[in-house]
């Protein structure tokens, strides 16, 4: 199982925000040289984080993205499922009505929801020693 870059750059990117704790909008030109993704690239992920109602646009000269929900409360599986959308990972295509090897992926799939649920990234975020820093 592999995860898209672009949900290793949604995650870093709301790390970045949270790192920054309230702050003003950010802009798409800093923030694209600072995580050093094409502006383009980080557009499209931006609009999946906004439409995901995790950050919010404000248009105009002052604009920019910032947080929408409280940092304390964003997930890991928040933003993964921003970006990767709810399917599962394992379908059966062997047209079985109840597959006992779907029934065992579900239940990994479960566990690891659970997990990224459980992982806040405001908690990982306060472990970083230098927020300028954080590894893409």
């Amino acid at each position: 199982m592999k995860y898209t870059k672009a949900t290793n750059y949604a995650l870093h990117i709301m790390a970045y925000i949270i790192s920054l704790e309230g702050s003003a909008n950010l802009s798409l030109q800093p923030l694209a040289s600072h995580m050093n993704i094409s502006h383009t690239y980080l557009s499209k992920v931006l609009t999946q984080l906004v439409k995901a109602g995790l950050i919010q646009s404000t248009p105009g000269m002052n604009g920019g993205y910032c947080l929408r929900k409280k940092k304390e409360d964003i997930s890991f599986w928040d933003v993964t499922q921003a970006i990767e959308g709810s399917a599962s990972l394992f379908t059966c295509e062997m047209g079985e009505a109840e597959c006992r090897l779907q029934q065992v992926m579900r239940g990994a799939e479960s566990c690891m929801e659970s997990y990224l649920k459980a992982k806040k990234l405001y908690d990982v975020v306060r472990e970083i020693p230098s927020q300028g820093t954080l590894e893409k």
